[in-house]
């Protein structure tokens, strides 16, 4: 089973939940730039949710299915068509024999994910499929797709297979309430806990970082999100050696404009760190688009792990919806 690619889009890469355990020898953990997106799509079809899948940017790719496959798309609109008939949004779907899935340009978001059943059949490299373009590592030959490509599908497994024969059948309800994934990283108040350096800005960039609008420049990319705004300025100058940064790590260069580390960034960064991007928030990150406004709001670490735990509680209750359609 196979899908050929007719048109590769602005950027479609393969990823998955990322590459872990190497940044002690300079790999990068790369990944999904929205990791729920990217586990529910999963979800949808029956895979593992850590499965690698498409991501797509702005501006999407032509896929022609060789064979009929159980896929799911999630993340952004890119008002995407099978056969030139609009494609339902978070929800799996039976794509038939020689059907031609197309993305246009997104209305909603920046980036949509394509899951299918049995996912992409390609090696792990270090314990992922996740690609690093700048490195060539993991993915399709550790780059973007091209038009030519064909992609290799794996073999569903049961759990895919009751799927496809309900949905074959029309015989398939859900007890889920898509409407809230619908939402689910459309966020564009972002929020953050105080990073290790807050306190060696001046009183006047605190207030100005966590009360005045940034907005996403289109130098932006999958490393970091280069941000325009008033610029923020330490109290005094002083050496700070590099160290561990992380995805939504943001740092201060000397120009004084924020910069958002994302999903490919470096293993060690030695700007100040003013703030750390709360995990839950990261998805709506990864959605708004280049030259959109954002605001940061505070948090607190414990405030936090509630709004991460209440997200974790809604992958859950599909798990849960799944696993019941199926088995019952």
């Amino acid at each position: 089973m196979s899908v050929k690619v007719l048109h590769p889009g602005l950027l479609t890469t393969i990823q998955d939940l990322g590459r872990y355990g190497s940044q002690k020898y300079g790999v990068i953990v790369s990944g999904a730039m929205d990791s729920y997106s990217l586990r529910l799509a999963n979800l949808l079809v029956g895979n593992d949710e850590n499965e690698g899948t498409l991501e797509t940017t702005l501006y999407g790719t032509t896929l022609q299915f060789e064979e009929d496959t159980l896929i799911a798309i999630t993340g952004g609109d890119f008002l995407a068509t099978i056969d030139g008939i609009i494609a339902p949004l978070w929800r799996p779907v039976l794509i038939k024999k020689e059907s031609i899935l197309k993305f246009n340009s997104a209305i909603k978001g920046s980036r949509a994910y394509i899951a299918f059943a049995g996912g992409i059949d390609i090696p792990k490299i270090m314990g992922s499929k996740s690609t690093y373009i700048r490195a060539n590592i993991g993915g399709f030959e550790g780059r973007a797709l091209q038009k030519g490509d064909t992609l290799p599908i794996g073999e569903a497994n049961s759990v895919s297979k009751e799927l496809v024969r309900q949905l074959d059948e029309n015989n398939i309800t859900w007890s889920i309430n898509f409407n809230e994934l619908v939402n689910f990283n459309q966020n564009k108040t972002i929020r953050v806990i105080k990073g290790t350096e807050f306190h060696r800005f001046d009183k006047e960039s605190q207030s100005t970082f966590l009360e005045k609008p940034y907005s996403i420049t289109v130098q932006s990319d999958r490393m970091g999100y280069r941000l325009e705004g008033p610029p923020i300025s330490l109290s005094e100058d002083f050496e700070l050696l590099s160290e561990g940064v992380t995805f939504g790590t943001i740092q201060i260069p000397p120009s004084g404009k924020p910069i958002v580390l994302m999903a490919d960034r470096q293993t060690t960064g030695g700007y100040p760190k003013i703030a750390q991007v709360i995990t839950a928030d990261l998805p709506s990150l990864a959605q708004i688009q280049p030259t959109a406004t954002i605001n940061f709001k505070e948090v607190t670490l414990e405030e936090a792990e509630k709004i991460l735990l209440k997200n974790e509680q809604l992958i859950n209750k599909i798990k849960t919806a799944i696993h019941y359609k199926v088995f019952n």
